[in-house]
């Protein structure tokens, strides 16, 4: 990580592969929207020779050319694999979306890689760094998975290189900030007029050696007299921080005594250290100017990654299990071994179907397998458990993706990504195995989709095909859930937020020719009666031959909430013979189930059967429906039809500064709020009852209350009665056919 020769083999123009997984390197570059990902990940590719100028493969595609809406945004919405080649080694580079919509892709990027590079920009606040990314740094610590920082942007920088980096170990650092430490200094240039200095080389605090690239190319060279002392606090404390790591118990007391510790012996601790997840270092990266052919700190990022981040070997993969449930030995990474690999992202392309990209775990993949597909959905909150499913199905082609190119690969081995197209129906979470022995993996969990998206089809046409666009769309990103609301009758999309809903409309037109209309959500509401009342129901036509003759009398009163509809039978003497009483009642909870007075569902209410009349020949079965159904509807309009809404318990997990100001605007929305508690990292739980009218844009609301940190989660907890005023409101915009509750 500094002192090495760096000898690499270019890519440009074909597929890098691997042929032991001892030689590969999965990693994952996560941040805050507008950290610079995408152009790390083009410099990166640049200085290993994967493209030929920054941002351009050598057919004429591009590396961030990843899908026509993002480019329109400009910004990553989706995960993207680029595959390069540094040092011997094949580096999978997965670039994932740094907005909070699209944090299915991010999982999945976790999912698919062994180490995580943190990528922060020095142009935002030093705040900016929190929310998400804190939550993710956590998420990968829970697992041990190895971390690096990349600090970006530092020619435009709002925060310094060294505040930035206090912020990281205030932030990544917990209880150790010594384990989050710069492992090179950013060399500035003079202040522009506007106040910015370029970046133009790095200091390598191990070697204390300068790396510049003011030339174009990167140059080494030995700091000058006045540069030496500045240095030698920050390698002073590298030096413990590593040491502090390692194995070799005796560094400590060797470099407390004055004794020199050898760079090499450095290197390699501080390289274990971090492939054990227990060192996070700090690094700077800038892309390549005036047509130079490496970006500033790629190649000592490159290194890193090859040096320090651990091969698939060293992971722990997920546990299996037959499809019937039963534990199963862990697989092993290795190429000879039976095959266990996992869909980890589902594409669709308009001209070879869906794409699936895979990591193989165990085995090794190879065109024209018959391989088994089985898969029960992943297990979130948002998405309601499926059958096990179960196929052979025959591998297609195996392909490298570059940009918009896919390039051939005649196998893919354990640890290593790969395309694969015609995968049957093989949805994300999917296993593949072998058709002897079919296994199950431990699948990962996904967020609850909770902005709801109410669409219709915008023509006759359109409707045709709305459903099988909709059922590739949540295929491809299962953060995304599919709701046909028996109640409402809507079909509604619930999308983690504004930006993916906004995708997901553009994706059905421009990818699955569907032009949908998105409409006001609705959320089911529910009529009771407001007080005991009675109703006859009558029944009579003569119309020549059989008539039909049927009258009941009933009397409805309120029952407590969640009670239902009772029928209960008090006739006497015959009047409404026995075999027509069920009748009776069917018509009734028929006229219920259409509601009596806004057309929404009654509940909670007992329907007394008292009295009535038949005709010995015009009666029947579908006279005394009628009746009965007549009979309700009597009744409602002679007392007060009462509105129940939904109403949700939500549990809000926010940092203490935003406490306050999310219990306010719970209030503000007819929210109770049933308690609080403190729990780890300096956040408060707040649980409380809200009306589900209340909080169908909050996954929008509280983000930008809490400024990205808050999260919450929401489940159906009763209907209660709504306001009256609310009430008559929404009844007055039901008949303007404005509703959108």
């Amino acid at each position: 990580m500094g002192d090495r020769t760096h000898t690499h083999t270019g890519a440009a123009g074909r597929a890098a592969t691997a042929d032991r997984p001892a030689s590969v390197r999965n990693v994952v570059l996560v941040g805050h929207s507008g950290s610079g990902k995408t152009t790390l990940v083009e410099a990166l590719a640049l200085t290993a020779g994967a493209v030929n100028r920054a941002g351009r493969v050598e057919d004429g595609g591009t590396v961030s050319d990843y899908d026509e809406i993002e480019q329109r945004r400009q910004r990553s919405v989706q995960l993207s694999l680029v595959p390069v080649e540094w040092g011997g080694y094949k580096i999978n580079l997965l670039d994932t979306p740094g907005y909070a919509d699209f944090v299915g892709e991010l999982r999945a990027g976790l999912r698919a890689a062994d180490a995580a590079l943190f990528v922060v920009s020095a142009a935002q606040e030093a705040d900016a760094v929190a929310g998400t990314t804190r939550a993710v740094w956590e998420e990968c610590a829970a697992v041990g998975m190895p971390r690096a920082i990349v600090v970006t942007h530092l020619d435009t920088a709002r925060t310094p290189f060294d505040e930035m980096t206090r912020v990281c170990g205030r932030l990544f650092g917990g209880d150790d900030p010594d384990a989050v430490l710069p492992l090179y200094l950013p060399v500035q240039g003079p202040e522009a007029p506007d106040g910015h200095a370029p970046l133009t080389g790095l200091t390598g605090l191990l070697t204390q050696r300068i790396f510049d690239y003011s030339s174009g190319e990167r140059t080494e060279n030995p700091p000058a007299g006045d540069e030496r002392a500045p240095l030698l606090a920050a390698r002073n404390r590298l030096i413990e921080g590593i040491i502090a790591e390692s194995e070799d118990e005796t560094l400590m007391d060797r470099y407390l005594g004055g004794g020199d510790i050898d760079t090499g012996t450095l290197v390699d601790d501080l390289e274990r250290a971090v492939a054990r997840g227990t060192f996070h270092p700090v690094l700077t990266a800038a892309p390549a100017v005036d047509g130079a052919r490496q970006g500033i700190g790629t190649v000592e990022l490159l290194d890193l990654i090859t040096g320090g981040f651990p091969s698939p070997l060293e992971r722990t993969l997920p546990a299996v299990t037959t499809p019937e449930g039963t534990p199963r030995p862990a697989p092993v990474c290795d190429p000879q071994g039976p095959l266990v690999a996992e869909v980890v992202k589902t594409a669709s392309d308009p001209y070879v179907g869906r794409v699936s990209l895979v990591r193989v775990f165990s085995g090794t993949l190879r065109p024209d397998d018959t391989v088994h597909v089985c898969g029960h959905g992943l297990t979130d909150p948002g998405h309601e458990a499926r059958p096990c499913h179960d196929a052979d199905v025959r591998v297609g082609a195996l392909s490298s993706p570059f940009g918009k190119q896919q390039r051939p690969l005649d196998h893919c081995i354990a640890g290593d990504l790969a395309s694969v197209s015609k995968l049957g129906g093989a949805e994300t979470g999917d296993t593949l195995s072998g058709t002897g022995d079919p296994l199950l993996m431990e699948p990962w969990t996904m967020p609850d989709p909770l902005l709801p998206l109410a669409v219709r089809a915008h023509s006759k046409a359109d409707e045709d095909k709305l459903s099988q666009g909709l059922a590739r769309l949540v295929a491809e990103d299962p953060t995304m859930r599919l709701e046909q609301n028996k109640d409402t009758h809507q079909v509604v999309l619930w999308c983690m937020g504004e930006a993916q809903a906004d995708v997901a409309l553009e994706r059905l037109r421009s990818r699955y020719g569907v032009q949908v209309d998105a409409v006001p959500h609705r959320v089911p509401l529910r009529e009771t009666f407001a007080s005991r009342t009675v109703g006859r129901g009558r029944h009579v036509k003569q119309s020549g031959g059989h008539g039909q003759f049927a009258i009941c009398e009933i009397e409805v009163e309120p029952l407590p909430p969640g009670t239902g509809i009772e029928f209960v039978d008090k006739v006497v003497g015959g009047a409404v013979p026995r075999q027509f009483i069920p009748s009776v009642e069917k018509g009734v909870r028929a006229q219920a189930a259409r509601g009596v007075a806004a057309g929404h569902p009654l509940v909670d209410v007992r329907v007394t059967l008292l009295d009535g009349k038949s005709h010995s020949v015009d009666s029947s079965d579908a006279a005394f429906q009628t009746a009965g159904a007549l009979a309700l509807r009597e009744a409602a309009s002679d007392t007060r039809i009462q509105l129940l809404e939904p109403v949700a318990e939500v549990r809000v997990l926010v940092p203490d500064d935003y406490v306050g100001a999310v219990m306010s605007d719970l209030a503000g929305r007819r929210g109770r709020v049933v308690g609080t508690e403190q729990t780890a990292g300096e956040q408060t739980l707040v649980r409380a009852e809200v009306p589900e009218i209340e909080i169908g844009r909050y996954a929008v609301d509280l983000r930008s209350l809490s400024h990205g940190t808050g999260r919450f989660d929401r489940a159906y907890a009763r209907h209660e009665a709504m306001p009256p005023q609310l009430a008559d409101r929404i009844r007055e915009e039901q008949e303007n056919g404005t509703n959108g509750t």
